[in-house]
């Protein structure tokens, strides 16, 4: 689970609910002084939310560029159905994605991390022609690593007979003492955990368990993609990204000293290597 150093996002920031075609999504949304340079659509993972990116905002936004985190549909302060699937299936969240483009203006730069990223990728091979390239963040071009499917189908396991907030409790007797704090020291955690969609939750970690190769159809669109990891993974190994890296003629970056999750890891140089790449789009 992600851990962003706060919930809290910097000055500036308005926190809305974006209106599409499909319905509202839960965003944050920072623009720089002045006309932007581009917007970028930031989209999180497994289990997590807009705030993921929270220490990004600013960086971003000082680079000219406007900044827009967004909650999927049944994740944290975006709304979905509990108890059906349907409307969480891969290629429906892709839509949504589109839809919140479309919404923004259109062509857009777009990171996914994660299942974030496996949902851009969908969305992309939707439609490419709203998107000024992709980044691909701790995101792997086929399923998760076997260690990391048999937690995901343990925490199915537990949706099928347990509430949210047993859930929770049970991942947390699971967890190192350091690892069960919250990143605002208030709860926030159990909060987003408690407010996610239990139905999303089980749809998303099955597509995650699943996900076939989709590198080569995506490498056909030409469209500039960045593949950004920490120097450690336990999801999808580092040297299997490196592999996708270079089948997709991507731009490839190591953030040193982090892991899973560069964008709360290291918000710094993971910032900086984001801008770079979109400066030369």
């Amino acid at each position: 689970m992600s851990r962003p150093p706060t919930f809290t996002p910097p000055p500036g920031t308005r926190a809305y609910r974006l209106g599409t075609v499909r319905g509202e999504f839960a965003v944050h949304d920072l623009a720089p002084e002045g006309v932007p340079r581009g917007t970028v659509v930031l989209l999180p993972g497994f289990t997590g939310s807009k705030e993921d990116f929270v220490a990004l905002l600013a960086p971003i936004a000082a680079a000219g560029y406007r900044a827009v985190a967004v909650d999927g549909r049944g994740q944290y302060e975006s709304e979905g159905p509990s108890d059906d699937q349907s409307p969480y299936q891969q290629g429906e969240l892709a839509r949504d994605v589109l839809a919140q483009v479309e919404a923004l203006g259109g062509r857009v730069h777009l990171l996914g991390h994660s299942l974030g990223g496996q949902i851009s990728r969908a969305a992309v091979l939707l439609d490419p022609a709203p998107f000024a390239s992709l980044t691909l963040m701790s995101s792997g071009p086929a399923q998760i690593s076997a260690s990391q499917q048999e937690r995901v189908k343990l925490l199915q396991d537990g949706l099928a007979v347990l509430d949210m907030a047993q859930v929770w409790e049970a991942m947390q007797s699971l967890e190192p003492p350091e690892e069960a704090e919250t990143g605002d020291g208030d709860g926030a955690l159990r909060d987003r955990w408690l407010r996610h969609s239990p139905a999303q939750l089980t749809a998303t970690g099955q597509q995650l368990r699943v996900e076939p190769d989709r590198v080569d159809e995506l490498a056909a669109l030409h469209l500039p993609v960045h593949v950004v990891s920490g120097a450690s993974d336990d999801t999808w190994p580092v040297p299997l990204l490196d592999a996708m890296a270079e089948r997709l003629s991507a731009r490839r970056t190591i953030i040193e000293g982090a892991d899973h999750s560069p964008n709360t890891d290291r918000p710094e140089p993971t910032a900086a290597a984001l801008i770079a790449f979109w400066d030369e789009q």
